[in-house]
């Protein structure tokens, strides 16, 4: 950040006498509201006002916001939405057939000219899947030709509307417009070159397609849209700054004569589960006048249905009423599928997304078609009813009268309620708020009145979270884990079961969708270990009950529970013994610490031991089987992995000792000892330990050692931590130490960990400073991904997971070690 910048930023600081405590100022994305995998919107733009709102996915749900100073309007937030009309549908717009062959054809086939006599004729989608096909597709490649007729060329931008499995060249009259070898899991809009959109005529166009197949589903549907011109008298606000804590992030703005300060609050307390679980955020305006005049103030805000459905063709319904002190603006799917999609790249289409006010404050509520939103704010021709469409608006006009010098204030709550969370062997779960009878409407009113006093616990948590991390690691890992903090806990759902008590489930986030996977666990548990562990218990739950129950009747521990939301057993295509087994046992043991009492291992004890013998049979020196970095595949005699089963079995030995069973715990320390030992011998390379113990010229990061030291096992001496991050330090790159020698790419949050090995601070604070780089300098602008690449900072894959809950290790770490 240059230093002009950073002038104005502390000029805007103390001109809102507002206190700073070095919170973080740069993401890759920014979190706004963070609740679960369904309800978390960001904006991946340093200024708020440069782009539209996002599902953590990417998929548009648009939040805007314009400020009216007088006789001036403003936009803070989000960008004012454009209007596409359709020259040429998609399936999902309309029914409609073309010519295809599933054989290469002629030279030429892309042409206008070229005779389709001899193909098929078929309608899309073409897909394998055969309950969604028009047109089966099982061959690797198909060829599609549609033609189409315009009467009509007045055409403002021309966008491809394409939804493609797996590579994919597009022909538009002949001229290729878009080439990708890759696959998407939904529509994309792609906008077309001038020079290509003047080849259009007036008669007949042909759309030219070749998709080919390369593995797993596929998929092949297009169509062509125009993006209107949109007419606006509205202007930028001018952002002044941008700050991030842990449950709030906050922008200031000069909007002409006025300055707002505009805050999204995601309460995200662990110690009180009931306000964890709620799941409202608050958006609050504070306005003042910047040059001692009074001023005129409305503040518009508005909020995309979109925020309720998968996909912006699904028709909603909307609703408008009053409750518990309360004006409540409600939307929903018309068609309301309750838990019936599965997967990873999805938003939720079931449940009710709410925009409430209380009913006292200055305020206007109605809904309208989301392009006419701004207009209806502009010109005042407000609408209050309800109905149904697609793209509609919840929109709230505020009133603030004339302001002065000191800031007004005034809040909105922006909630959803998903009615039931997730299938738990064939259980549908409703989520931990409604576990007492409440209603959403109880909880907008709770959130309304407890609102204040909310506020100043997150103030007081955000300055308490962000001192401990300071002090545990320095000023970059504090504003590394201010990022992690919301994303972390919004990749989870929290319920209630009755077969298996509290359940905190993860999903993976861009990774392969599925729900409480153990090594994504793993990862994430530091960060629950400090603030509250009985969330960890809750991450362990669902899988001691999965094998408790003989639903699992293997000798290790399963890697998942099924396909987000839906956890009703494995579905994850290969086991990961070594890997799943160490993570629970080892879990277990700092769950016990954390809580300092052993009554989690002794309920499910049983268990603990088979998964422990199974450790010890197998896990020094592994098979060719996969571990949690599964991305790089398989791997036989995993140096690192040995070290997890180590520390696993020596936990084991602990929880015996501390539940009163010394002859086991003997027996068990003294296997873990020797196989420590043993590991030291297998697994020297001279100056560094090897990746794999059968190729000394590897190496890896060996973060699974970092639980021998916050749990304080001493299994391995201090010479292993020195010679690996001595020589740690001669193989990073500008952002990050890779994860080993295969690659180039790394996983930060192992970063962390491997940091965490550090017997000083020099070194700690130089294993960190790349990943804090990465995080400020990425070009990938969306929700932390926690594998990218050391070389330039872009993201590999995975983003928005849970996972960089492993970032707070180090203040777990310290945590433990005054205990």
């Amino acid at each position: 950040m240059n230093k002009i910048i950073k002038y104005a930023l502390l000029a805007c600081f103390i001109a809102f006498n507002t206190t700073s405590y070095g919170q973080a100022t740069k993401a890759p994305a920014y979190p706004l509201i963070t609740h679960n995998a369904y309800f978390s919107i960001w904006s991946t733009t340093d200024t708020l006002n440069a782009s539209t709102t996002k599902h953590w996915t990417g998929s548009d749900q648009s939040l805007l916001g314009i400020i009216k100073v007088d006789g001036n309007y403003y936009r803070f937030l989000g960008q004012e939405p454009y209007t596409y009309k359709t020259i040429l549908p998609t399936a999902e717009d309309e029914p409609y057939q073309c010519k295809y062959t599933e054989t290469k054809p002629a030279d030429g086939w892309e042409q206008n000219t070229f005779d389709d006599a001899g193909w098929k004729t078929g309608g899309a989608p073409f897909t394998d899947d055969k309950s969604r096909a028009k047109t089966l597709w099982i061959t690797k490649d198909i060829w599609i030709r549609r033609e189409f007729v315009l009467t009509d060329l007045n055409i403002n931008d021309l966008f491809l509307n394409l939804h493609h499995d797996d590579n994919v060249e597009v022909y538009l009259n002949g001229e290729k417009i878009y080439e990708k070898k890759d696959w998407t899991s939904d529509f994309k809009l792609l906008p077309i070159a001038e020079e290509y959109q003047r080849k259009l005529i007036k008669g007949k166009n042909v759309l030219a397609i070749h998709c080919a197949n390369t593995a797993g589903g596929a998929w092949l549907d297009a169509g062509l849209v125009d993006k209107v011109k949109q007419k606006s008298s509205t202007q930028a606000a001018q952002q002044t700054s941008v700050e991030l804590n842990a449950t709030q992030t906050i922008y200031n703005f000069k909007c002409g004569a006025a300055d707002l300060q505009l805050t999204f609050s995601s309460p995200l307390l662990m110690d009180d589960l009931n306000i964890f679980s709620r799941p409202v955020s608050y958006i609050t305006y504070k306005v003042k006048s910047n040059d001692n005049k009074q001023h005129n103030v409305k503040i518009y805000f508005s909020a995309s249905t979109d925020i309720a459905v998968n996909k912006p063709s699904q028709e909603v319904t909307t609703q408008q009423y009053s409750a518990n002190g309360l004006s409540i603006l409600k939307a929903g799917t018309v068609a309301q599928p309750v838990l019936q999609k599965k997967g990873d790249n999805l938003r939720i289409d079931w449940g009710y997304m709410y925009v409430a006010v209380p009913s006292s404050a200055k305020t206007v509520q109605y809904i309208s078609a989301e392009p006419e939103s701004v207009n209806s704010f502009l010109t005042g021709n407000t609408e209050s009813t309800s109905r149904k469409g697609k793209q509609l608006a919840l929109n709230t006009l505020i009133n603030f009268g004339n302001v002065g010098k000191s800031f007004t204030e005034r809040f909105i709550e922006l909630g959803y309620d998903d009615l039931y969370s997730v299938q738990f062997f064939k259980e549908n779960l409703k989520p931990w708020w409604k576990k007492d009878g409440n209603t959403i409407e109880h909880e907008l009113s709770s959130a309304a009145t407890g609102y204040n006093a909310i506020m100043q616990r997150c103030s007081i948590f955000n300055k308490s979270m962000y001192s401990n991390a300071e002090k545990a690691g320095g000023k970059k890992y504090a504003d590394l884990c201010v990022l992690a903090y919301r994303q972390s806990i919004a990749a989870h759902q929290l319920v209630q079961s009755p077969k298996a008590g509290l359940l905190f489930l993860s999903k993976e986030n861009f990774s392969n969708g599925s729900i409480n996977t153990v090594d994504v666990t793993y990862p994430s548990a530091p960060l629950y270990l400090i603030y509250n562990p009985k969330l960890l218990e809750g991450m362990l739950n669902g899988i001691f009950y999965y094998s408790e129950s003989g639903k699992f009747t293997k000798d290790f521990a399963a890697h998942d529970l099924g396909t987000y939301p839906i956890a009703n057993g494995q579905t994850y295509g290969e086991d990961m013994p070594v890997e799943e087994s160490g993570n629970m046992i080892i879990l277990t043991a700092a769950i016990v610490k954390a809580e300092n009492n052993p009554e989690y291992a002794r309920k499910h004890w049983k268990t603990l031991s088979t998964w422990t013998d199974y450790l010890s049979m197998a896990g020094l020196d592994p098979a060719n089987q996969l571990c949690t970095d599964d991305f790089a595949g398989h791997l036989a005699h995993n140096a690192n992995l040995s070290i997890k089963a180590i520390v696993g079995i020596d936990c084991y030995a602990k929880m015996a000792g501390q539940l009163g069973d010394k002859k086991t715990s003997k027996i068990y320390t003294e296997i873990a000892q020797a196989k420590a030992a043993k590991w030291m011998e297998m697994a020297d390379a001279g100056n560094h330990y090897a990746l794999v113990f059968d190729n000394k010229d590897t190496w890896s990061q060996k973060y699974n050692l970092v639980w021998d030291k916050v749990l304080s096992l001493h299994l391995f001496p201090q010479k292993v931590y020195d010679t690996e991050i001595k020589y740690y330090l001669t193989k990073q790159n500008k952002f990050g130490l890779p994860l080993d020698s295969r690659k180039t790419y790394t996983k930060s949050d192992w970063i962390m960990w491997t940091a965490t090995l550090a017997n000083n601070q020099n070194d700690f604070e130089s294993l960190i400073d790349p990943v804090f780089r990465y995080a400020n300098e990425t070009p990938s602008r969306v929700p932390l991904s926690d594998w990218h690449e050391t070389t330039d900072g872009k993201q590999v894959g995975f983003q928005a997971r849970s996972v960089v809950g492993g970032y707070f290790i180090k203040m777990f770490q310290v945590k433990m070690a005054k205990k």
